[in-house]
């Protein structure tokens, strides 16, 4: 995002907070109701244009807002909605965008009022391997010839009755919209959630399982390096031979068999 985006996107994210005072509910009906916004702005592209000129009075686009969504939103899904569209955005894209991330983030604090953040955290990390594993998959899910209703029934026929709820309205809006590889978008959800306790997550590819007793000590050599609490996800990736590799953000640690075997190939070339 440009510079008016990131300050719009921040005066967004703070009227979200103010907005989710109350019972989890308040923050899961918040979440569910921005979705559907963005589900009508995609559909609509002459409202979200419009919502996001710049050449027009932010007052005017709250306005607008209101009339449009008024009465069929909740008051606290309304007082954030006309925030946001008051603000200037560099581009159109980012108030949309900026809207599903305020929708996510509206979720997972109802995840974390009612106990369930690091259930949320885990499934959509699971989530994303299955995905990930299974190209079939991953092609059903990716294919934007398919309308975006079929790709709702499919993860929800995967889901429904094996994840927490609030997971399955977030995978659903995932596979709805479509704008990154699913396997990504699930697992930028589960660092989001990682973030909301203060955590960095750490991707771990290992060639066999790991114990519990290793990830602890795994985390607990993170945290040295990093400084802040780690959450560790493991996914077992035999073609490494031994050891195991670490992802965190942009940080790779390699300390893997084949890791080794190609950097000691480089070395004698």
């Amino acid at each position: 995002m440009y510079a008016a985006s990131r300050e719009a996107c921040a005066r967004s994210r703070e009227a979200l907070r103010a907005a989710l005072t109350g019972s989890d509910s308040v923050a899961a009906t918040t979440g569910s109701e921005l979705f559907a916004v963005v589900a009508v702005l995609d559909d609509q592209r002459s409202l979200r244009v419009a919502l996001a000129d710049v050449s027009v009075p932010g007052s005017v686009r709250a306005e607008l807002s209101e009339r449009v969504f008024g009465g069929k939103v909740s008051p606290a899904t309304q007082a954030v909605l006309t925030t946001a569209v008051a603000q200037d955005w560099s581009r159109t894209a980012d108030l949309v965008d900026t809207l599903v991330l305020l929708g996510q983030e509206a979720l997972l604090e109802s995840a974390s009022d009612s106990g369930r953040l690091d259930a949320v955290e885990d499934e959509m990390f699971r989530l994303g391997r299955i995905i990930s594993d299974n190209p079939e998959l991953e092609q059903a899910l990716s294919d934007r010839a398919k309308p975006a209703v079929a790709k709702r029934e499919l993860i929800g026929r995967l889901l429904n009755g094996k994840t927490e709820a609030i997971t399955l309205t977030l995978a659903e809006q995932v596979v709805s919209r479509q704008k990154q590889p699913v396997g990504v978008a699930f697992d930028e959800l589960s660092d989001l959630a990682a973030a909301r306790r203060d955590q960095i997550v750490a991707h771990v590819r290992a060639a066999i399982e790991l114990s519990a007793q290793q990830r602890d000590r795994l985390a607990a050599s993170l945290k040295r390096i990093y400084g802040k609490p780690i959450q560790v996800h493991v996914q077992v990736d035999q073609s490494l031979l031994s050891g195991l590799v670490v992802h965190v953000g942009d940080d790779v640690i390699d300390g893997s068999a084949i890791g080794r075997l190609e950097r000691l190939r480089r070395s004698l070339t």
